[in-house]
């Protein structure tokens, strides 16, 4: 008797595994030859996460707290608990806290974060947890490719030295993922003066069919020079429907507006996904 409930154990078991094997070969599948790009609807904050056509996946931010957890599950498979690379833009709250959650429930491969430093007990826990996941840690820095296979990439493009002691959003990591012909732009929080910097050491160069509004649709960012080089197809609000700073801004909806690019904004519309082909890009 007990030998009979063993063979059916390991049938089980073995039923299981081949049943996970064949679901997860299917997901590949559906990936296969798609960069998919999910703007997460995290409440007030920053999350961007991405699954490159070769399977690598990356998540950018984590918003404010735990929501990142349950707005992962929506666009990845319950038995999926691995990230390849985790970017903390910067130590404010709303995109680093969610990542506290993150690492404990998923292996890192690499972590990418800025050299400024943070001076909150937030960002000490945060540190801590970046320490344990026993991940490589890299410093970001603009020239920096991380390759994602299958010719997706994405580039470091700030900042361009090391920054300790200066303002966060000044010092926030602004990446561009490119594949094949088209290109998304995550431009942190960061102000104005950084996006015509960037403009100035080659606008040619800013071009992406999506761009996140920086700081959240805040006045301080998306100015006219880089929403100019930049020229998307659309651009998307990461924010929470009751945030208290009044984002997106009027002067920011305006700018959209006076280059007639379509926003969408994750208050409105929950998460927010775009799929590439590398030739195209387009809403699922």
């Amino acid at each position: 008797m007990r030998r009979s409930v063993q063979i059916k154990s390991v049938a089980i078991l073995v039923l299981l595994v081949l049943t996970l094997c064949i679901w997860y070969a299917a997901l590949r599948e559906d990936h296969h030859g798609l960069l998919t790009v999910s703007f997460l609807d995290i409440g007030q904050g920053d999350s961007i996460f991405i699954q490159a056509p070769s399977g690598r996946q990356v998540l950018i931010d984590g918003g404010s707290n735990s929501s990142v957890l349950r707005a992962l599950s929506n666009v990845t498979p319950w038995f999926d608990r691995s990230i390849d690379v985790v970017i903390g833009t910067h130590p404010d709250a709303d995109h680093i806290g969610g990542l506290i959650d993150v690492f404990p429930r998923y292996t890192v491969s690499t972590i990418i974060q800025s050299s400024v430093l943070g001076d909150t007990a937030l960002w000490n826990m945060f540190e801590k947890e970046v320490h344990e996941e026993d991940a490589m840690v890299v410093t970001a820095r603009r020239g920096q490719i991380i390759d994602l296979g299958e010719g997706a990439y994405l580039e470091v493009l700030s900042p361009d030295r090391e920054l300790l002691h200066t303002d966060t959003n000044t010092a926030c990591v602004v990446t561009r993922l490119v594949y094949g012909t088209t290109a998304f732009m995550f431009s942190c929080d960061a102000p104005q003066g950084i996006e015509n910097y960037l403009v100035s050491l080659d606008g040619t160069k800013l071009k992406s069919n999506v761009l996140k509004a920086g700081h959240h649709g805040s006045k301080t960012s998306s100015g006219p020079l880089f929403l100019g080089y930049v020229a998307p197809e659309y651009g998307v609000y990461s924010r929470g429907c009751d945030n208290s700073y009044g984002h997106p801004a009027q002067q920011t909806i305006d700018t959209f507006a006076r280059f007639e690019i379509p926003t969408l904004d994750t208050c409105e519309e929950g998460t927010i996904i775009f799929v590439s082909d590398g030739i195209t890009v387009s809403r699922r």
